[in-house]
């Protein structure tokens, strides 16, 4: 553990993947050099993969022939963005909607930058992610907007910074304490937004004050359940028995259950935590901590120094401190790292932490089609360099008259395995199979989900580049994952059996399950896109990116029910438009046909941003998405000089602020045709 380590952007995990297995870069590698391809460099590596793509074979159902026109996508692309601006398509709308701060339950405090820690309690929270909109009564124009709020950006949240200095994470520290009141107006900043919105008159959409409206933040009580809930491993002072956790943090990438529940992801959880045990001089770390990255020094936000040692922040020092793990908080990190749900129709509802997923940096949760009568099955992404792709599958068929989240308790958690020949296989992460026993160090099946990582290292999957959102093709069943980028590939280890030594750009993965069945122990995969410029990317149908299409750093992806697959950018606010990002401008969301490979820009978003989250109204003439951070390329210069890279969504003097984005077409028709 390297506590040192500087991330390329904030919050990254450091790597703590020390395994032996196979990086995807190997596997690649190793397929290439079977076809015999010359090794000339990336664009002819690239090029001899796809050259002989098994999607030829009919690998993909309802595919069309590469060089059909699209017939999907029908909008004019936009150009690389580098305003301060939404940018859309000719003929399309966008309008700010809930920002950072727009209050939305309680007494209504307006938003300012001397807002409390109570008043952030009852406004929308910072940072949006993933979200999804849950139609009441069917309306395709009156619903529950549920949104992630994955971090906080303390430099821009409180009166008391402005003009100020602050350490990497815009945290001021004095004389070792943090400010009490600032530490828990950041904790309400996190975790879910439960919202109702309504289409106005004028086309608009406003915000509804509604009863059903609250906010679940880093400090609201959940419950633990599946194999971990009541296991030793979840026991602390708060909740001697292991049921109970406060808070959800980090909350990226989303799903939502056909029982109409909403599923907030956990992702880079751990360094919100510091331990300080130490052995023989060194840091002495359990495993369940160590693989996952919990620091020895300050946690992220040094919440663990709020001032007057208020429990709810203490516990943020997971050092062991008493008797036994019910006396301290040796285990609090182990309440993290899950797929929460929320049901957000029951304001009264508590959150319940479903373990049966695995235990990682979840980046979202996307579900196959259910099928009356079999398995319920899902996919995750574990967001980190040389981390995994999971599925789940459900032992009880799923059932539209009865299911309910005991689904998401009971089943099998697999991880992937990408053999060069282009199959794959789905490895158990079941105790006492794979070799998951106690001789090996692994003592129940709370033990191997606790762990998840290192029972996946053990049972040999494939290392993979960021595995972040996955879609599902609607028609066919098809998985896509987005691959957003691995640096740490360093120029050093380049050689011909890693043609993407410090893969800046990423790719889209895509496989399908033997015989259809998404419940299948193996697959067969295939690129999608290498993404990059012109010079450095090639799709499935042969063809590099254009003008219109280029792009870096897929993280967001989702489809529609017209099967257009939609792609989110996150280049890193420390690579935003420099060096070999730089023709790729701000980030951007495209439009891809999967038919037929084409893809088209179509949104570009202000400065300093990452576009993320998408979600539609029933009638698809409706699209939300989310700018998250924009500003985040401000120097610490720049902050204390009041010289902000971006003032958007306001104008003017103000602050940025994170927010949500309407797209409507103004010929009132279906998004992106």
């Amino acid at each position: 553990m390297n506590d040192t380590w500087t991330p390329d952007e904030h919050g990254d995990e450091r790597p703590s993947n020390h395994s032996a297995n196979p990086h995807f870069e190997d596997i690649l590698a190793a397929r290439i050099d079977r076809r015999g391809i010359l090794r000339g460099g990336l664009v002819a590596a690239i090029g001899g993969l796809f050259s002989t793509s098994i999607l030829s074979s009919g690998m993909f159902p309802g595919s069309a022939k590469a060089d059909a026109g699209s017939t999907l996508l029908g909008f004019k692309p936009v150009s690389v963005g580098l305003s301060d601006a939404i940018v859309v398509p000719e003929g399309y709308r966008a309008d700010v909607l809930i920002p950072w701060g727009e209050p939305i339950a309680g007494n209504f405090p307006a938003f300012a930058l001397e807002n409390s820690a109570d008043d952030q309690a009852q406004q929308i929270g910072s940072h949006h992610d993933g979200m999804h909109f849950f139609p009441i009564d069917g309306s395709a124009e009156d619903g529950l907007l549920v949104l992630n709020h994955e971090y906080v950006e303390p430099r821009f949240m409180h009166a008391s910074m402005v003009g100020g200095e602050y350490d990497s994470e815009g945290v001021l520290i004095v004389d070792g304490k943090r400010d009490a009141d600032a530490v828990r107006k950041e904790a309400n900043g996190h975790g879910v937004s439960v919202v109702r919105i309504k289409k106005q008159a004028d086309g608009a959409w406003a915000v509804v004050r509604d009863p059903l409206n609250r906010r679940v933040t880093a400090l609201t009580p959940m419950t633990i359940s599946g194999p971990v809930g009541g296991s030793d491993f979840a026991k602390t002072k708060y909740s001697p028995d292991g049921t109970m956790t406060r808070g959800t943090i980090n909350n990226c990438a989303n799903g939502f259950t056909p029982w109409n529940t909403y599923l907030t992801c956990e992702e880079n959880w751990a360094g919100y935590f510091r331990n300080g045990d130490t052995a023989d001089q060194k840091p002495d770390l359990p495993r369940e901590q160590e693989r996952y990255g919990v620091p020895t020094g300050e946690g992220r936000y040094a919440w663990e120094l709020a001032a007057g040692a208020p429990d709810e922040f203490v516990r943020f020092d997971v050092s062991v401190k008493g008797a036994t793990p019910a006396d301290d908080y040796r285990n609090e990190p182990n309440g993290f790292g899950w797929i929460v749900e929320i049901d957000p129709f029951d304001p009264a509802s508590v959150p319940v932490k479903r373990t049966a997923l695995g235990r990682f940096a979840h980046e979202g949760l996307v579900f196959a089609p259910v099928v009356e009568g079999r398995p319920f099955v899902a996919y995750s992404g574990d967001d980190a360099r040389f981390e995994y792709i999971y599925k789940y599958v459900s032992n009880a068929p799923y059932a539209a008259a009865t299911a309910n989240g005991s689904l998401l308790d009971d089943g099998t958690l697999y991880v992937a395995r990408f053999n060069a020949d282009g199959s794959g296989d789905w490895l158990a992460l079941k105790f006492g199979e794979n070799g998951l026993t106690a001789e090996n160090g692994f003592a129940s099946q709370a033990d191997v989900l606790v762990n998840t990582r290192l029972a996946a290292d053990h049972v040999g999957a494939t290392k993979m580049d960021r595995p972040e959102w996955g879609a599902v093709d609607p028609r066919n069943g098809a998985v896509y994952f987005t691959l957003t980028n691995n640096t740490r590939r360093t120029q050093v280890q380049v050689d011909p059996a890693n043609p993407r030594a410090a893969n800046a750009f990423g790719h889209i993965i895509r496989w399908t399950e033997d015989g259809g069945d998404q419940a299948a122990p193996r697959f067969a995969w295939d690129l999608f896109v290498i993404a990059g410029d012109k010079n450095q990317s090639k799709t499935f149908a042969g063809h590099a990116l254009g003008e219109d299409s280029i792009f870096a750093c897929p993280d967001g992806l989702w489809f529609d029910a017209d099967a257009r697959l939609w792609i989110q950018t996150d280049i890193g606010e420390s690579e935003q438009n420099k060096g070999a990002l730089e023709p790729f401008g701000n980030n951007q969301m495209l439009c891809a046909d999967p038919n037929t490979g084409e893809i088209r820009r179509f949104l570009t978003g202000p400065v300093g941003q990452e576009i993320t989250g998408i979600a539609m109204s029933p009638d698809q003439r409706t699209m939300f998405i989310n700018v998250q951070h924009p500003g985040a390329t401000t120097t610490a210069e720049g902050f204390k000089a009041g010289t902000l890279s971006s003032r958007w969504p306001d104008g003017g003097a103000a602050y940025p602020r994170s927010a949500t984005v309407v797209i409507t077409k103004l010929d009132g028709g279906v998004i992106g045709s």
